[in-house]
């Protein structure tokens, strides 16, 4: 019975070191962060269940659309808390115009900068044609990305894994130096 006690603990123990890792960023890259010169690109957060749109949706219209659920919001709110909480500076916001991809922006983000709608950032995943030119549009923009600060790009799981070769999670953030060729990818955060 005490060994199972023991035992016990020892779990609890690990998952709440664990858990607390999974809330911050390695202190390396934290302040990499702080000092900017990076893109963070953010998958989306948590939506209804699904996978794509329905048939017949449109950009222009969210009700035709797979959204945020109201756990995916609060995840977003939680996200953008996070940063301003650990002092990393975001000068820009770009996001798809996909609707749960400009709720993740603005619930996330709305204090700190206005969020800019970018084609560039639209999922392919019905439009394979379309994504050589848009992942080369995001390496051309990662290359050009400002020094002194970090830019805040919120697309879909697609998008990511074309530019860095990560799959992300809903609202996991992959950490990109700013930088001529090849991504590189500094590191990846969930936040919440």
């Amino acid at each position: 019975m005490r060994r199972g006690a023991l035992v016990l603990l020892a779990v609890l123990c690990l998952a709440t070191t664990a858990v607390g890792r999974a809330a911050e960023p390695a202190a390396e890259l934290l302040a990499a962060l702080r000092t900017g010169g990076h893109v963070l690109l953010i998958r989306h957060a948590q939506t209804d269940p699904g996978i794509g749109d329905p048939p017949g949706f449109r950009v222009d219209d969210c009700g035709t659309q797979r959204n945020l659920s109201a756990a995916g919001r609060e995840q977003a709110r939680a996200l953008g808390a996070a940063l301003r909480t650990l002092g990393i500076p975001v000068a820009e916001v770009r996001s798809s115009q996909w609707c749960r991809c400009l709720d993740t922006a603005r619930l996330a983000f709305a204090e700190q900068a206005p969020v800019r709608p970018w084609p560039a950032l639209n999922s392919f995943f019905g439009d394979a044609a379309s994504e050589p030119a848009r992942t080369q549009a995001l390496r051309a923009a990662v290359a050009a990305a400002p020094a002194a600060t970090n830019v805040v790009w919120v697309t879909h799981q697609v998008n990511i894994t074309a530019v860095t070769g990560v799959v992300p999670a809903p609202g996991e953030i992959v950490i990109v130096r700013r930088g001529p060729g090849t991504p590189v990818v500094a590191g990846r955060w969930s936040p919440v």
